[in-house]
Protein backbone atom coordinates (compact mmCIF):
# COMPACT_ATOMS: atom_id res chain seq x y z
CA UNK A 1 0.00 0.00 0.00
CA UNK A 2 1.79 3.39 -0.86
CA UNK A 3 0.42 6.55 -0.22
CA UNK A 4 -0.47 8.79 -3.42
CA UNK A 5 -0.64 12.73 -2.89
CA UNK A 6 -3.11 15.16 -4.92
CA UNK A 7 -3.26 18.39 -6.32
CA UNK A 8 -6.96 19.31 -7.09
CA UNK A 9 -7.42 22.92 -9.12
CA UNK A 10 -10.84 24.56 -9.34
CA UNK A 11 -11.06 27.75 -10.12
CA UNK A 12 -7.73 28.50 -11.36
CA UNK A 13 -6.96 27.53 -7.32
CA UNK A 14 -5.41 24.58 -5.51
CA UNK A 15 -8.34 23.44 -3.07
CA UNK A 16 -9.71 20.72 -1.37
CA UNK A 17 -13.90 20.43 -2.00
CA UNK A 18 -17.00 18.30 -0.90
CA UNK A 19 -16.83 15.93 -3.98
CA UNK A 20 -20.87 15.87 -4.06
CA UNK A 21 -21.07 19.89 -4.59
CA UNK A 22 -19.36 20.05 -7.09
CA UNK A 23 -21.32 21.70 -10.23
CA UNK A 24 -20.71 23.55 -13.26
CA UNK A 25 -23.95 25.71 -12.86
CA UNK A 26 -21.32 28.99 -12.11
CA UNK A 27 -18.53 26.93 -11.24
CA UNK A 28 -19.48 26.26 -7.76
CA UNK A 29 -19.03 23.87 -5.04
CA UNK A 30 -18.50 23.76 -1.50
CA UNK A 31 -14.96 24.44 -0.29
CA UNK A 32 -13.14 22.91 2.58
CA UNK A 33 -10.10 24.73 1.68
CA UNK A 34 -8.80 27.31 -0.50
CA UNK A 35 -5.01 27.37 -0.60
CA UNK A 36 -2.23 30.28 -1.18
CA UNK A 37 0.33 28.11 -2.53
CA UNK A 38 0.52 27.43 -6.25
CA UNK A 39 0.22 23.66 -7.95
CA UNK A 40 3.77 24.46 -8.83
CA UNK A 41 4.56 24.89 -4.80
CA UNK A 42 2.82 21.30 -3.79
CA UNK A 43 4.13 19.23 -6.75
CA UNK A 44 7.87 20.90 -5.42
CA UNK A 45 7.25 19.46 -2.27
CA UNK A 46 6.42 16.16 -3.21
CA UNK A 47 9.49 16.04 -5.79
CA UNK A 48 11.52 16.68 -2.38
CA UNK A 49 9.90 13.73 -0.77
CA UNK A 50 10.19 11.50 -3.75
CA UNK A 51 6.67 10.74 -3.90
CA UNK A 52 5.45 9.47 -7.34
CA UNK A 53 1.98 8.55 -8.57
CA UNK A 54 -0.03 11.53 -7.04
CA UNK A 55 -2.79 13.04 -9.42
CA UNK A 56 -3.70 16.45 -10.71
CA UNK A 57 -7.20 17.21 -10.95
CA UNK A 58 -8.63 19.90 -12.79
CA UNK A 59 -12.17 20.23 -11.65
CA UNK A 60 -13.48 22.87 -14.45
CA UNK A 61 -15.35 21.63 -17.04
CA UNK A 62 -13.32 22.87 -20.29
CA UNK A 63 -15.79 25.29 -21.39
CA UNK A 64 -15.81 26.42 -18.46
CA UNK A 65 -13.89 30.36 -18.68
CA UNK A 66 -12.05 29.38 -15.40
CA UNK A 67 -10.30 26.11 -17.54
CA UNK A 68 -7.53 27.93 -18.59
CA UNK A 69 -6.62 29.05 -15.46
CA UNK A 70 -6.77 25.29 -14.22
CA UNK A 71 -4.58 24.31 -16.93
CA UNK A 72 -1.91 26.57 -16.20
CA UNK A 73 -1.54 25.61 -12.70
CA UNK A 74 -1.82 22.12 -13.83
CA UNK A 75 1.07 22.56 -16.46
CA UNK A 76 3.69 24.05 -13.43
CA UNK A 77 3.29 21.16 -11.61
CA UNK A 78 4.23 19.25 -14.21
CA UNK A 79 6.47 20.59 -15.13
CA UNK A 80 8.03 20.85 -11.91
CA UNK A 81 7.91 17.34 -10.85
CA UNK A 82 8.39 15.84 -14.34
CA UNK A 83 7.05 12.09 -15.47
CA UNK A 84 5.87 11.95 -11.49
CA UNK A 85 2.44 13.37 -11.32
CA UNK A 86 -0.69 12.09 -13.26
CA UNK A 87 -3.64 14.31 -14.41
CA UNK A 88 -7.42 13.95 -14.95
CA UNK A 89 -9.91 16.51 -16.35
CA UNK A 90 -10.78 16.80 -19.99
CA UNK A 91 -8.79 14.84 -21.35
CA UNK A 92 -9.05 12.97 -24.58
CA UNK A 93 -7.72 10.65 -26.92
CA UNK A 94 -6.79 13.74 -28.77
CA UNK A 95 -5.02 15.88 -26.42
CA UNK A 96 -3.85 13.04 -24.40
CA UNK A 97 -0.30 13.11 -25.55
CA UNK A 98 -0.05 16.79 -25.17
CA UNK A 99 -0.44 15.60 -21.15
CA UNK A 100 2.32 13.52 -21.88
CA UNK A 101 4.64 16.23 -23.21
CA UNK A 102 4.26 18.63 -20.69
CA UNK A 103 5.40 15.99 -18.32
CA UNK A 104 2.63 13.94 -16.86
CA UNK A 105 3.46 10.72 -16.61
CA UNK A 106 -0.22 9.39 -16.82
CA UNK A 107 -3.33 10.76 -17.86
CA UNK A 108 -6.58 10.32 -15.87
CA UNK A 109 -9.90 9.71 -17.86
CA UNK A 110 -13.33 8.94 -17.15
CA UNK A 111 -16.00 11.11 -19.20
CA UNK A 112 -14.19 10.68 -22.54
CA UNK A 113 -14.72 7.06 -22.33
CA UNK A 114 -17.94 6.27 -20.47
CA UNK A 115 -20.25 8.51 -23.09
CA UNK A 116 -23.81 8.61 -22.54
CA UNK A 117 -23.92 6.06 -19.72
CA UNK A 118 -21.87 3.42 -22.16
CA UNK A 119 -18.28 2.53 -22.32
CA UNK A 120 -17.16 3.15 -25.52
CA UNK A 121 -14.48 0.82 -26.45
CA UNK A 122 -13.82 2.44 -29.52
CA UNK A 123 -12.58 5.70 -27.44
CA UNK A 124 -10.88 3.18 -25.00
CA UNK A 125 -8.86 1.53 -27.60
CA UNK A 126 -8.58 4.66 -29.48
CA UNK A 127 -6.47 6.15 -26.17
CA UNK A 128 -4.42 2.86 -25.81
CA UNK A 129 -3.24 2.99 -29.61
CA UNK A 130 -2.20 7.01 -29.08
CA UNK A 131 -0.50 6.82 -25.74
CA UNK A 132 -0.32 3.03 -24.65
CA UNK A 133 -1.79 1.22 -21.69
CA UNK A 134 1.26 2.22 -19.23
CA UNK A 135 0.52 6.07 -19.33
CA UNK A 136 -3.57 5.67 -18.86
CA UNK A 137 -5.49 5.74 -15.85
CA UNK A 138 -9.20 5.03 -15.76
CA UNK A 139 -11.14 6.96 -13.35
CA UNK A 140 -13.53 4.63 -12.12
CA UNK A 141 -15.19 7.17 -9.49
CA UNK A 142 -18.58 5.76 -8.32
CA UNK A 143 -21.53 7.31 -6.08
CA UNK A 144 -24.17 4.69 -4.64
CA UNK A 145 -27.48 4.48 -6.00
CA UNK A 146 -30.53 2.14 -4.96
CA UNK A 147 -27.77 -0.19 -3.53
CA UNK A 148 -25.20 -0.45 -6.11
CA UNK A 149 -22.28 1.85 -7.20
CA UNK A 150 -21.97 3.68 -10.77
CA UNK A 151 -19.11 5.03 -12.42
CA UNK A 152 -19.84 9.08 -12.36
CA UNK A 153 -18.60 11.43 -15.10
CA UNK A 154 -18.64 15.00 -15.68
CA UNK A 155 -17.03 16.09 -12.15
CA UNK A 156 -18.50 13.13 -10.87
CA UNK A 157 -22.53 15.10 -11.57
CA UNK A 158 -23.92 11.86 -14.30
CA UNK A 159 -24.52 8.63 -13.38
CA UNK A 160 -23.54 5.98 -16.26
CA UNK A 161 -25.29 3.09 -16.26
CA UNK A 162 -22.29 1.13 -15.15
CA UNK A 163 -21.78 -0.54 -11.64
CA UNK A 164 -18.09 -0.72 -10.08
CA UNK A 165 -17.45 -4.09 -9.36
CA UNK A 166 -15.16 -6.93 -9.16
CA UNK A 167 -15.68 -8.12 -13.07
CA UNK A 168 -15.55 -4.46 -14.03
CA UNK A 169 -12.41 -4.22 -12.52
CA UNK A 170 -10.44 -7.24 -14.06
CA UNK A 171 -12.41 -6.67 -17.65
CA UNK A 172 -10.76 -2.74 -17.74
CA UNK A 173 -7.29 -3.95 -16.00
CA UNK A 174 -6.25 -5.06 -19.47
CA UNK A 175 -6.58 -1.28 -20.82
CA UNK A 176 -4.61 0.83 -18.41
CA UNK A 177 -1.77 0.91 -16.06
CA UNK A 178 -3.59 2.06 -12.72
CA UNK A 179 -7.50 2.66 -11.47
CA UNK A 180 -8.63 5.70 -9.76
CA UNK A 181 -11.35 5.82 -7.39
CA UNK A 182 -13.28 8.20 -5.49
CA UNK A 183 -15.92 6.85 -3.31
CA UNK A 184 -17.68 10.34 -4.06
CA UNK A 185 -20.35 10.15 -1.65
CA UNK A 186 -18.32 10.92 1.05
CA UNK A 187 -15.51 12.59 -0.46
CA UNK A 188 -14.24 15.53 0.73
CA UNK A 189 -15.98 14.99 4.24
CA UNK A 190 -13.42 13.18 6.31
CA UNK A 191 -15.91 11.30 8.39
CA UNK A 192 -14.45 7.80 7.18
CA UNK A 193 -13.81 5.72 4.69
CA UNK A 194 -16.34 3.77 2.56
CA UNK A 195 -15.76 0.15 3.89
CA UNK A 196 -18.42 -1.52 1.26
CA UNK A 197 -16.72 -0.15 -1.56
CA UNK A 198 -13.19 -0.72 -0.49
CA UNK A 199 -14.46 -4.74 -0.24
CA UNK A 200 -15.08 -3.90 -4.04
CA UNK A 201 -11.44 -2.74 -4.32
CA UNK A 202 -9.85 -5.56 -2.50
CA UNK A 203 -9.81 -7.38 -5.34
CA UNK A 204 -6.69 -9.14 -6.36
CA UNK A 205 -6.54 -6.61 -9.78
CA UNK A 206 -3.91 -6.19 -12.38
CA UNK A 207 -3.42 -2.96 -11.97
CA UNK A 208 -2.84 -0.81 -9.15
CA UNK A 209 -5.98 0.74 -7.28
CA UNK A 210 -5.63 4.33 -5.73
CA UNK A 211 -8.75 5.16 -3.38
CA UNK A 212 -9.88 8.24 -2.33
CA UNK A 213 -12.75 9.61 -0.08
CA UNK A 214 -13.53 10.41 3.75
CA UNK A 215 -10.09 9.94 5.10
CA UNK A 216 -10.13 11.78 7.97
CA UNK A 217 -7.77 9.84 10.72
CA UNK A 218 -5.12 7.32 11.01
CA UNK A 219 -7.55 4.78 11.33
CA UNK A 220 -9.43 4.88 8.42
CA UNK A 221 -5.75 4.64 6.85
CA UNK A 222 -5.61 1.50 8.79
CA UNK A 223 -8.86 0.36 8.17
CA UNK A 224 -7.77 0.78 3.96
CA UNK A 225 -4.56 -1.49 4.65
CA UNK A 226 -6.67 -4.44 5.98
CA UNK A 227 -9.59 -3.82 3.79
CA UNK A 228 -7.30 -3.89 1.02
CA UNK A 229 -5.44 -6.63 2.26
CA UNK A 230 -2.72 -3.90 1.64
CA UNK A 231 -2.92 -4.10 -2.15
CA UNK A 232 -5.18 -0.96 -2.27
CA UNK A 233 -2.87 2.53 -2.33
CA UNK A 234 -4.58 5.70 -0.52
CA UNK A 235 -4.37 9.65 -0.95
CA UNK A 236 -5.08 12.01 1.71
CA UNK A 237 -7.20 15.76 0.64
CA UNK A 238 -9.01 17.60 3.06
CA UNK A 239 -7.86 16.12 6.33
CA UNK A 240 -4.15 16.58 5.44
CA UNK A 241 -2.44 19.69 7.34
CA UNK A 242 -0.64 20.81 3.72
CA UNK A 243 -4.96 21.60 2.75
CA UNK A 244 -6.13 22.65 6.40
CA UNK A 245 -6.75 19.34 7.97
CA UNK A 246 -4.91 17.52 11.44
CA UNK A 247 -2.94 14.82 9.17
CA UNK A 248 0.40 14.57 9.46
CA UNK A 249 2.13 15.25 5.70
CA UNK A 250 5.19 13.85 7.15
CA UNK A 251 3.91 10.70 9.26
CA UNK A 252 1.61 9.47 6.32
CA UNK A 253 4.83 10.09 4.48
CA UNK A 254 7.54 7.85 7.16
CA UNK A 255 4.72 5.48 7.44
CA UNK A 256 3.61 4.73 3.86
Amino acid sequence: MEFRPCIDIHNGKVKQIVGGTLTDENDSARENFVSEMGAGDYARLYREKGLRGGHVILLNGTDSPYYQADLDQAADALDTWRGALQIGGGVTAGNAADFLEMGASHVIVTSFVFDNGEIRYDRLEKLVSEIGRKHLVLDLSCRKKEGNYYVVTDRWQKYTKQPLDVSLIHELGSYCDEFLVHAVNVEGTGTGVDQELLSILSTDSLVPITYAGGIGTMEDIRTIQEIGCGRVNFTVGSALDLFGGILKFDEIVTKF
